[in-house]
């Protein structure tokens, strides 16, 4: 998984940049614009939280937990809906940022969440952040599936019989190359480069192969409800991302902020990856292919 240092460069760097850019509480994963593209970032965003809140149930009493919860997006959402939201993230950046504005968030590693330290919660949702779990390191090793089962089965022991997880994220699609071949070195432009590139830019963090990969790990704790793939939201998402970033980089304060990657580069890169990677959104309820076991849970994929 992306350690501590690993997600700081990912994200603590760039913080005052993308703050300045988006604004507090900005989301940095893919909106929804389910094809109506006339959508500002913004609505698309909310558009997103609204169906993340309507799939897990999302109000008045309930408690939710969002895993890399990066600027808080998502928990001041729930905050507004009258729900009790509690974050963690990896990067003090983002933690600080979003404890300025009230909100519930520890600097605490996502796959060390248990009852004893954080108590239950009605739903659990990750947007983005499932990436990182996986390092290239551990996907040559052969630990993947062992990495995310191992995860499946934390997180389902945070709910209630019947509790969601809600899941977003990226996935390596049909035309992914051997991971062999990433090379920084090789052909500018190349699938191979573009992978090494990013690779740099996000140490430590690597995808899942499509949604059988996550389904496959994912039981007997879950079971899927519902699977969309957010492709085309996410190539979308990433021009509003980049001009607004590319914006604030020109102005002096943010010119003034600490080094830090591109951060307008960096964000058009995954939509210039020739993979097919896809974004997906998933709806999991617990339970098995297997008839269910005497306490289910479901939880939300997407």
């Amino acid at each position: 998984m992306a350690d501590r240092e690993d997600l700081e460069f990912n994200y603590s760097l760039i913080d005052r940049v993308f703050r300045a850019s988006m604004g507090e509480c900005a989301d940095f994963s893919g909106a929804k614009y389910d094809g109506d593209f006339s959508l500002s970032l913004e609505e698309a965003q909310r558009r997103k939280h609204e169906y993340v809140a309507e799939q897990l149930g999302i109000g008045p009493g309930r408690r939710v937990l969002d895993l890399g919860c990066g600027w808080g997006p998502l928990l001041d959402f729930i905050r507004r809906r009258g729900g009790s939201a509690v974050g963690v993230t990896l990067s003090s950046a983002q933690a600080a940022a979003c404890r300025r504005h009230g909100l519930d968030v520890h600097l605490h590693d996502a796959r060390q969440v248990t009852r004893d330290s954080f108590g239950a919660f009605d739903a659990v949702a990750s947007l983005g952040t499932f990436e990182h779990f996986c390092s290239p390191r551990e996907h040559r090793a052969g630990r993947q599936d062992e990495i995310y089962r191992g995860l499946f089965a934390r997180t389902a022991s945070l709910l209630p019989d019947n509790g969601r997880l809600f899941l977003q994220t990226m996935v390596f699609g049909q035309n992914m190359i051997p991971v062999d071949r990433i090379d920084i070195n090789a052909p500018r432009d190349s699938d191979a480069w573009y992978l090494a590139l990013l690779g740099r830019q996000f140490p430590g963090s690597f995808l899942p192969y499509g949604q059988e990969q996550i389904i496959r790990s994912a039981r007997p704790h879950f079971r899927l409800v519902a699977s969309t793939s957010g492709r085309l939201d996410y190539i979308e998402t990433i021009r509003p991302v980049a001009q607004a970033v590319r914006r604030a980089e020109h102005e002096k304060d943010a010119a003034q902020a600490p080094a830090a990657p591109p951060l307008a580069d960096e964000l058009r890169l995954p939509a210039r990856v020739h993979l097919g990677r896809e974004r997906e959104q998933r709806l999991l309820r617990a339970g098995a292919a297997r008839p269910p076991p005497t306490r289910v849970r479901e939880g939300a994929m997407s």
